[in-house]
């Protein structure tokens, strides 16, 4: 059963700690890893032992890895080659240690995911846990001038690859329209009744708020999904009932940024969580085909900067950071 608390403690230690050991070499360099416990929690929480779960835009393989420990059997698609090589390291790495579970990597477009997925898996997929790619503002590490030798600071591994097709690089409305073709085709291998979980945040680009999640909620519900929960999960720690930031040095320098030019930004301390399930199909005359009834366009309408701007300010102060 799912639980009762829309707030997930997933961060009582560091993205680092949570990662050590677990994860081959490499790993770290991606610009957008998932929290480890964002998905263990993920899937304590909708699946039992022995079920599947998918992640359609796996990067180096964190869903699958925390499906693997967790005893369940794991598919993940990676578009990009280099990724989808270190996601099987991280799945092979795991199964070494691991006493049940299992797990497949696919390297292709997820848009085309039914044709990536063995046929013995459509409708049997349990969970569903994915994110889009979003601002690269979050994204990246920091090099200091005595570990290169240069002045300042130096950003590193903040690009997905150099690829333009991938979607990490393309406008908002076609990153829009491609995840509402990808949670088709993840409707299409769910169980009936299986649970898609998304995790996303807002951003910023050139002053204007590009509210993703509440455009990621309208892509969902073109694609067919239910929207079920919407939840928040925690990037910083939890000492003695108060909140310990862990923000990266981006975001401390954007917000820092923006308040000089009195945008009343604030640090992401959470990423909002989007829970949507797979209805049952009902029978009789009036079944319906679980198919879509409408298209993208709801979900581009939803993240453009006119429909932010008719929200209230406490949702502008609450997810600044981008």
């Amino acid at each position: 059963m799912p639980s009762p608390l829309s707030v997930w403690n997933t961060a009582p230690t560091s993205a680092p700690a949570q990662r050590a050991n677990r994860y081959v070499p490499g790993s770290a360099a991606h610009p957008a890893k998932m929290l480890p416990a964002i998905a263990a929690h993920a899937i304590t929480t909708y699946t039992r032992p022995g079920e599947l779960v998918l992640d359609p835009m796996c990067g180096i393989g964190t869903t699958l890895v925390e499906a693997i420990r967790l005893g369940r059997h794991a598919l993940g698609i990676e578009y990009e080659r280099h990724w989808a090589d270190l996601a099987r390291a991280n799945v092979t790495h795991t199964l070494q240690a691991a006493e049940g579970g299992s797990g497949h990597v696919a390297c292709g477009d997820a848009r085309h995911l039914t044709d990536l997925i063995d046929e013995r898996h459509h409708g049997k997929v349990a969970l569903v846990v994915t994110s889009p790619p979003y601002g690269n503002s979050v994204h990246g590490q920091v090099r200091s001038s005595r570990e290169t030798g240069e002045r300042g600071v130096v950003k590193k591994d903040y690009r997905y690859s150099h690829d333009p097709s991938n979607l990490a690089h393309v406008s908002t409305d076609r990153l829009l329209d491609a995840f509402t073709e990808i949670l088709t085709q993840c409707r299409r291998v769910l169980r009936p009744g299986g649970t898609v979980v998304v995790t996303t945040r807002p951003w910023r680009e050139r002053g204007e708020l590009i509210d993703l999640p509440s455009a990621v909620l309208a892509a969902g519900k073109s694609a067919g999904l239910t929207p079920a929960e919407r939840c928040v999960a925690l990037l910083a720690g939890i000492r003695d009932s108060r909140l310990i930031t862990r923000p990266s040095f981006f975001q401390m320098k954007n917000v820092r940024d923006a308040r000089h030019q009195g945008i009343p930004l604030a640090v992401v301390q959470h990423e909002d969580v989007l829970v949507f399930t797979r209805t049952q199909q009902r029978t009789g005359p009036r079944a319906t085909t679980d198919e879509p009834r409408c298209t993208a366009t709801a979900a581009r309408r939803s993240a453009t900067p006119a429909a932010v701007r008719s929200r209230t300010c406490a949702r502008r102060g609450r997810c600044g950071g981008g």
